[in-house]
């Protein structure tokens, strides 16, 4: 590693910023200049206890602001790792594009392979249900769906929870209803059962995970979620599908292409 001063520098005595917080906005400043890179270990506390000559406690409250940000993670007995920054660009213009399901894919895995990481799906749940209210109202007034919940992962790792919601006089004893959809997903099933895909509505919003969400997809503490509520309709109008989906903030990039006109 090369040696802190020249990566770090010293404390501004006459600053009326607290300590740690003068060491975090360092520590900061140098993960976003790249000279701590993804995956790279942070100095130890004793490093830096002896390069700012505080106590190990200010260095610990430094640690904790990194943290909190979603910067930093800390392995226990190990240290403390900067955090690889989003693996996954989530292009919407392009990750429902028809081509995809005529080839079999499904977006998550047209996602994974540009990323070139490994997807998996598990926890997977499929039953019939009463629809909420807000279901309901999105899907036309429908009182019961056909749900299908799954978590997404890429390399082994939690990235996001879905939980698609289905008319049942549509998807009610056809593939969908079925654990594994086949080839191209639950919107290749759709088009086939004559609801051409028209266009989709989605509405995005970031917050803090709650607990569950913490748990499910083991983020990490600070670490924020994107909930993404989608709606596909057919070519008829018709909403023919809701999906409402948890997102690891720090697995995604999304991108989007906006008209000028």
């Amino acid at each position: 590693m090369t040696s802190l001063p020249s990566i770090l520098g010293g404390l501004d005595p006459t600053s009326d910023r607290a300590v740690f917080r003068q060491i975090a906005d360092q520590l900061r400043e140098a993960i976003d200049r790249g000279r701590f890179k993804e995956g790279e270990k942070l100095p130890s506390e004793a490093e830096l206890v002896e390069h700012y000559g505080v106590s190990r406690m200010t260095v610990r409250n430094s640690f904790s602001i990194l943290q909190g940000e979603g910067l930093v993670h800390a392995e226990h007995g190990k240290g403390v790792f900067v955090r690889p920054r989003p693996p996954v660009r989530r292009l919407a213009s392009d990750r429902f594009a028809r081509r995809h399901r005529e080839q079999g894919k499904s977006a998550f895995i047209v996602e994974a392979d540009a990323a070139g990481s490994h997807p998996t799906v598990d926890s997977l749940e499929v039953k019939e249900e009463k629809a909420s209210q807000d279901i309901s109202t999105r899907l036309g007034s429908v009182r019961r769906v056909l749900a299908r919940r799954r978590r997404y992962l890429l390399d082994g790792r939690p990235v996001e929870f879905a939980a698609s919601y289905l008319p049942l006089d549509i998807a009610r004893g056809t593939q969908i209803a079925e654990p594994n959809p086949g080839p191209g997903g639950i919107y290749a099933r759709l088009e086939e059962l004559g609801h051409r895909l028209d266009h989709f509505e989605e509405e995005i919003r970031a917050r803090m995970p709650s607990p569950s969400e913490v748990k499910t997809l083991q983020l990490a503490t600070g670490v924020p979620v994107i909930h993404l509520i989608r709606t596909a309709f057919d070519a008829a109008g018709r909403a023919v599908e809701v999906c409402d989906t948890v997102m690891a903030a720090d697995a995604y990039v999304l991108s989007y292409q906006l008209p000028a006109t």
